[in-house]
Order: C-alpha cells, then sequence, then structure tokens
C-alpha cells in the first residue's frame, strides 16, 4: 500500500509511485459528507499506480466506483496519468482547464508531431546526436502512461468547486505547465498548487515548441499573482505539505533572476548554443529524461533574456542556433 497521511479538513495525502529521482507524486483525496470521493492529480498509469490506488481507497472504506471526480492540475504524465483509467472504472468527472487540455492533445494527442519537432528543435539548438536520436521513443514511451484519455470537464480560472465539503477557489498559471490550476480555499488559508510552487525543489520551466512562447516570464509574473492570497498550508504535488508558501515564492523568484544573470555572463564571454548552455549550468551526464528537461530549461531562460533584450539568437551555417550577448550592462533592465 502506498505511503499515506491524513491532514486536518479530511485531506488525505496519498504517495503514489512513479520514477527516480521524484520516487513519488502526491494525490490527494478529499472526502465529503455524501459519501462521495474526489481525487487531486492521481498520477501516471502503470500496473503498479493501480494496485496502489485499489489498496488506498480500500483503507480509506472506499473503492474505485465510489470516486465521483478527478481535479487534474496539468497534463504531465505524473499528473494526469490515470484520470481516464479513473474514469472508465467510475465513470467520474475529470475536471482540467482548457489550455491543459489542449496542451495534453498536442503532447498526447492521436495527431500530435511533438515527438519528431522535439527532436529536430533540440538539434537545432546543439544537442548531440546521442540525446537526439532517441528522443522520438523517448516520448512514446509515455503513451501507456496516460491512456486512456479521459472526457474532460472543462474549469475556468476564477470560478468556485465544491470539492471533499469545502469550497475552492480555481486559480490558473502557468510556466510550469500552460493552464495549470491550483485550488485555493479561503476560510482556513489551504493551497493545493500541484506544480506551480514545490518546497525544496525548483519546479522545471521548459520551453519547447508550440507551447508557451515565454515560459519563464509567465512563471514569475504567476508566482506574483499567489501572493494575492493569504496561505497557511500548502499542499504540493511533490515533496511535502509546507507552511512557508510565500517565502517559497520569494525563493524562486531569487533562483532564476540568480540563473539569468549566470547564464548572461556566460553569453559576456562567448556566443554560445542551447546545448554549451544546459551542459554548464546542469553538466551531461543525465538521462535522457533528465536531458530533456534540462535543455528544455535552459532554453526558457535563454529565452527570457531574449524577452529582456540582454541576449539575441541567430542561425548558424548549418542551421543551428547560437546565442550572444547584448551589449546592455549587465543586470540593468
Amino acid at each position: 500500500m502506498p505511503e499515506m497521511i491524513t491532514w486536518d479538513y479530511g485531506i488525505n495525502q496519498v504517495k503514489i509511485s512513479m520514477s527516480y529521482p521524484l520516487r513519488w507524486v502526491n494525490s490527494y483525496v478529499l472526502q465529503d459528507s455524501s459519501g462521495g470521493v474526489a481525487i487531486i492529480d492521481p498520477g501516471p498509469r502503470n500496473s503498479i499506480t493501480e494496485k496502489e490506488w485499489e489498496k488506498a481507497l480500500e483503507y480509506l472504506g472506499y473503492t474505485l466506483h465510489d470516486v465521483s471526480e478527478v481535479f487534474v492540475t496539468h497534463h504531465h504524465p505524473d499528473h494526469y496519468g490515470l484520470a481516464g483509467w479513473f474514469q472508465s472504472q467510475s465513470d467520474c468527472l475529470v475536471y482540467m482547464s482548457q489550455r491543459a487540455y489542449d496542451e495534453s492533445l498536442m503532447m498526447w494527442g492521436e495527431d500530435s508531431v511533438i515527438n519528431t519537432e522535439l527532436m529536430l528543435w533540440l538539434r537545432q539548438h546543439g544537442l548531440p546526436e546521442k540525446w537526439t536520436g532517441q528522443m522520438e521513443q523517448h516520448l512514446l514511451d509515455f503513451l501507456p502512461q496516460v491512456s486512456p484519455a479521459p472526457d474532460i470537464t472543462i474549469v475556468k480560472g476564477e470560478s468556485h468547486l465544491e470539492l471533499g465539503g469545502l469550497s475552492w477557489l480555481v486559480i490558473e498559471t502557468g510556466g510550469h505547465a500552460p493552464g495549470h490550476l491550483s485550488l485555493y480555499n479561503r476560510d482556513f488559508g489551504l493551497m493545493m498548487c500541484g506544480d506551480a510552487v514545490l518546497p525544496q525543489i525548483s519546479p522545471n520551466v521548459s520551453l519547447i515548441p508550440g507551447s508557451d512562447p515565454e515560459p519563464l516570464n509567465t512563471f514569475m509574473n504567476s508566482l506574483l499573482k499567489f501572493n494575492n492570497v493569504e496561505v497557511k498550508q500548502a499542499f504540493p504535488g511533490h515533496r511535502n505539505p509546507f507552511s512557508t508558501f510565500h517565502k517559497r515564492i520569494e525563493d524562486l523568484l531569487a533562483h532564476h533572476e540568480q540563473r539569468l544573470l549566470e547564464i548572461e555572463k556566460l553569453l559576456i564571454q562567448s556566443p554560445q548554443s542551447g546545448y554549451e548552455i544546459c551542459a554548464t549550468l546542469f553538466g551531461n551526464r543525465l538521462s535522457l529524461h533528465q536531458m530533456r528537461f534540462a535543455m528544455c530549461e535552459a532554453l526558457a531562460h535563454l529565452q527570457e533574456l531574449v524577452r529582456r533584450d540582454k541576449a539575441q539568437s541567430s542561425s548558424t551555417l548549418n542551421g543551428g542556433i547560437i546565442f550572444t550577448a547584448t551589449n546592455k550592462p549587465l543586470g540593468s533592465l
């Protein structure tokens, strides 16, 4: 049975297994007095996680058929993956934002071409063939984790949902994932924040073709949006619930500003490709999965420097892309 922790207000944290290095994703079970069960972010689908859910629900006194609602914060497989499976078991509603649903189709839909597009795009940015040659199959390998696709009930930001006997304000943000939804309960200061704000680790912010063209700018503006609400307890998608929500926002903003300065200094030394920047920041002894995230995060920072007029990109003779620092004073806006 997966590790489970019961919190106040009928919130049950269920640690659903996923691959190293994260090891688990936090799912949350909310129970209401009428007997309905709502699940937030059910996790990736495989035979192990299916069994974990059967045992977790049995421990709580429920079956799969008692699940009436699944709320998905964003489209990544470790959060969205089991939503369709739950719906096939209980005919439950699956809530998601329109943008997150569109992203799921771009990544996992029948007409998706992202496997090829991402491989060619990363090759343009200097990623060696030993990585790009595996990229298409790497993305295809995620399909079993997100199948079957659920029928979605669209939820809009600033709307309200009743889940687990509590009223939640829906907050839509982006950066880590377009259309990311968090849930905020004003009465008790509770925030179900998915991967929008994480303790200890920085949410990945990736630039990928066909998605948000300025994800780091979106992410940083989204963090500021959270400052409008008072949060006493935050329930994240990874690691453990925490009470230092607003301090964590400050730390994340400072982290990315520091990272931008680091990259700016590297470009002042010499023009560089996205891969060269990535290798300096993250090294190159990474798994393929880690390298994909590292490359796309490095490119998100480079794009933010371009947006701030600190850098510019240009094409090389062989069709690659190179980044060069502008003549703006270091650190100026």
